[in-house]
């Protein structure tokens, strides 16, 4: 049995998820010229105003910082990654960066039309756009030099923005991904598993999961947005970041840059930088904001560096490829409608035998009371094998994320996950083999189940069946383990 399901999961599944290693290197990388990350003055007063600005469907709340100095200045807008985006998260370089003499306006992400499953990059753009809007109206603010700083996620918000709009005069990206969302998701969880150690049947777990997720955003390509960006772009990323395939990202967006005639970009690897440009979650990488403020005041001479790539050499060792997407039957959507099926099949037979001792209608034949507790005994460990499967996967996963987020963990700790995760799917299948056996064995033997006898064996066996197939497709039986 265990044969047959390893050979029902591989003829369901799709196509593994096997990123090639990768054979394209962005080749010797000059050191970044020191005059970049010169320290910048950054003690000057500034002043803070709290604004409320509407946009499509809402109203956002905002902080503009600038610089008390009298005359016009750059003037630049946050945009967020993923996630609720909390303004305080960029109030250290905001407040950083007015001080150089650049007004800064940091803005709460909105949360309608924003969700872990729906995102709508273009209505991001509209907001950040609102944003510049606000920025130049103001008396203090240099018309020729305002633009959108974007990181992570806004990487994909940020072009899309700049390619709408000529107020948009400049536009920074940090730890821009440039791939789609599921190609970069994809590569990262990649790189953590191998960190960790991981069997290949994690990674099968994982990415089929992936690959049944039906979030359109996730496919989202940004090249032609890119391809629109005719303003000066500064791209930083640190070789420290777990979450970024540098290479390609570096290569897609120089590549789609150049389609669209721009040339006027600069690239810059911060050692030991992580996806914040932070050092291990701490302070910033000490070239970051010196770097970024003597970019920004620079502007326009700084628009078209003599060397345009250039800092630390970032290290890539596998492509960024895309999970193939699932077929019908491994939809999330379709996956729940099975949970929910294999729940029902489960509780309807406590419920059916309550209700039929209630009434006081449990048959009473000898034959019926001598085979039927044992078999009830079975169907009920069947029952708990399943939920604590279903437990055991859920905190699996769970763990992987957090291992994965925090850059921490150990292998013998996602060894030890996965051997529960494998032997609680092995024994689910030995319950039901030795349930349907002594099953048979007692039909032959003359036991003439009641209906709700039936309906008991039909919902836990039936149920654990339809279990075992979705775990065979999610490679809980293939082997090797």
């Amino acid at each position: 049995m265990l044969a047959v399901l390893a050979t029902v999961g591989a003829l369901l599944s799709p196509p593994s998820f096997d990123p090639p290693r990768l054979n394209e290197e962005l080749g010797a990388i000059p050191a970044q010229p020191a005059a970049e990350y010169a320290p910048v003055p950054a003690t000057a007063p500034i002043s803070e105003e709290e604004i409320t600005v509407p946009v499509r469907g809402t109203a956002l709340k905002a902080t503009i910082r600038a610089p008390r100095k009298p005359g016009r200045h750059p003037a630049m807008v946050f945009v967020q990654g993923s996630g609720r985006g909390d303004r305080e998260e960029f109030a250290e370089a905001a407040d950083w960066l007015a001080r150089a003499g650049i007004v800064t306006l940091v803005y709460e992400k909105r949360t309608v039309g924003y969700s872990f499953r729906h995102r709508d990059f273009g209505l991001l753009a509209d907001d950040a756009l609102r944003m510049i809007e606000q920025l130049r109206r103001r008396p203090d603010v240099d018309l020729s030099r305002t633009g959108i700083w974007g990181v992570s996620e806004g990487g994909w918000v940020v072009p899309i923005a700049a390619s709408r709009s000529t107020d948009v005069r400049f536009v920074v990206l940090v730890s821009s991904p440039n791939v789609s969302p599921m190609r970069q998701v994809a590569w990262a969880l990649n790189e953590q598993l191998l960190r960790l150690h991981a069997p290949y049947g994690v990674r099968d777990l994982l990415t089929r999961a992936m690959g049944g997720v039906g979030f359109d955003f996730l496919r989202y390509d940004g090249t032609p947005a890119i391809r629109g960006i005719s303003q000066p772009v500064l791209a930083l990323y640190g070789t420290a970041d777990p979450s970024i395939p540098f290479v390609e990202s570096t290569r897609t967006l120089t590549t789609a840059l150049e389609e669209g005639g721009n040339r006027n970009y600069t690239i810059r690897f911060l050692a030991g930088a992580d996806h914040a440009m932070r050092i291990n979650g701490g302070p910033y990488a000490p070239e970051y904001l010196p770097t970024l403020g003597r970019w920004i005041l620079g502007l326009p001479d700084t628009a078209r560096p003599g060397i345009p790539i250039a800092g630390a050499r970032p290290v890539q060792r596998y492509e960024a490829a895309d999970v193939p997407r699932a077929p019908w039957y491994g939809d999330m959507e379709f996956l729940s409608l099975t949970l929910m099926l294999v729940a029902v099949g489960f509780i309807a037979a406590p419920v059916t035998e309550l209700v039929v001792r209630l009434r006081g209608g449990e048959p009473a034949e000898q034959t019926n009371a001598r085979v039927w507790p044992p078999i009830r005994g079975r169907l009920r460990r069947i029952a708990y094998t399943a939920a604590g499967l279903l437990a055991a996967i859920v905190a699996f996963i769970t763990l992987i994320v957090l291992f994965s987020v925090n850059q921490a963990g150990a292998w013998p700790a996602v060894l030890a996950g996965w051997l529960v995760v494998r032997v609680l799917a092995v024994l689910l299948l030995v319950q039901e083999v030795l349930a349907g056996l002594a099953v048979h064995a007692a039909l032959r033997d003359g036991w003439q189940p009641s209906r709700w006898q039936w309906l008991a064996l039909g919902g836990v066996l039936g149920g654990a069946g339809v279990l075992l197939v979705a775990g065979a497709y999610y490679g809980l039986f293939s082997l090797p383990w």
